[in-house]
């Protein structure tokens, strides 16, 4: 049974030092900080969500900072994300190219794929960041990341996985979350969701001799796709757990409800609602100013802020 997925919710990785990932994703990409929190299954680590003004599904990108906790450097290859891209307007690269190189950040220009220009930025941590160009993101940006709209990030534009065989997994997201085939070429296959385009689609790269990956410092950890409600959630995970797919329980992640599973080729996949969203703990406005905990950690909300590196922004 396919379910009516909306698109992407969020994307998020393992990074190394909370200081440089915000400064590259606050000052260099111009994102929001729509949420500074901490990882609900270590308090010891934050969890950055960055997005536009609210944080919409969609537009997040999410990282755990992990430097001195013993987590080790990752290898990308089969069976992870290993590039996470972001829309921009048509005719922005040249500027996006030397806003990046002024940041000293390495960026690469891949060939154009299925019609679309492209630079690869490399991350403080490892990670590869693409900016891919289109007209056909109607969406918002951030208004308060000093860039203008005409070269500002909208959100997510989609993944990419590194498969060594692609089409067990093409068979699962159609069957499963209704992704249909809207593109294929000799070494990439484009997914679509919901009408698919910038946010609504996922690439799988075809790679029979990718290494096998390992997740750590510099890889994305799970890639989330969005669903109106949880009874929406639920009934998706009781279809799957009756096909023998290992599922988790619904999780409280304070600002959605998400449950975990790996597609065929062992990807991580999250299924997250789109409600309550970010300001259920603080306005819209004064979104990401202070650190937010989840109510069962307020209580040691003390020792968890002296176990956190200071950070600015």
């Amino acid at each position: 049974m396919a379910f009516v997925i909306a698109g992407l919710h969020h994307v998020t990785a393992t990074v190394d030092q909370a200081q440089p990932d915000l400064d590259f994703c606050i000052r260099t990409l111009g994102l929001r900080l729509v949420k500074k929190t901490v990882n609900f299954d270590n308090h010891r680590v934050y969890h950055f969500y960055y997005g536009d003004e609210r944080g919409t599904p969609g537009t997040i990108w999410t990282t755990f900072p992990y430097h001195g906790r013993g987590v080790r450097i990752g290898t990308k290859g089969d069976g992870q994300i290993t590039v996470t891209s972001f829309s921009v307007p048509t005719a922005s690269l040249p500027f996006w190219t030397a806003r990046l190189k002024q940041h000293g950040v390495p960026v690469v220009a891949p060939p154009p794929r299925f019609g679309e220009r492209s630079i690869i930025a490399t991350d403080p941590s490892g990670l590869l960041i693409e900016l891919v160009e289109t007209d056909r993101d109607v969406r918002g940006y951030w208004e308060g990341g000093g860039v203008d709209a005409d070269d500002a990030v909208c959100g997510l534009h989609g993944v990419s996985l590194t498969l060594r065989t692609v089409e067990p997994t093409i068979t699962f997201l159609s069957e499963w979350l209704g992704f249909s085939l809207t593109e294929r070429g000799a070494e990439r296959v484009r997914l679509g969701v919901n009408g698919g385009g910038p946010g609504k689609q996922i690439d799988l790269i075809v790679s029979p001799d990718a290494p096998p990956a390992v997740n750590g410092i510099g890889t994305v950890h799970h890639v989330a796709v969005a669903v109106d409600d949880q009874a929406t959630q639920v009934l998706l995970r009781d279809e799957l757990l009756e096909r023998g797919i290992k599922v988790t329980p619904v999780m409280d992640r304070q600002y959605f409800q998400s449950i975990y599973f790996r597609e065929p080729g062992g990807v991580l996949f999250e299924v997250a609602t789109m409600r309550p969203g970010f300001d259920v703990d603080e306005p819209a406005s004064q979104l990401g100013q202070s650190l937010k905990l989840p109510p069962w950690e307020e209580a040691s909300r003390e020792e968890i802020e002296r176990g956190l590196v200071k950070v600015r922004y």
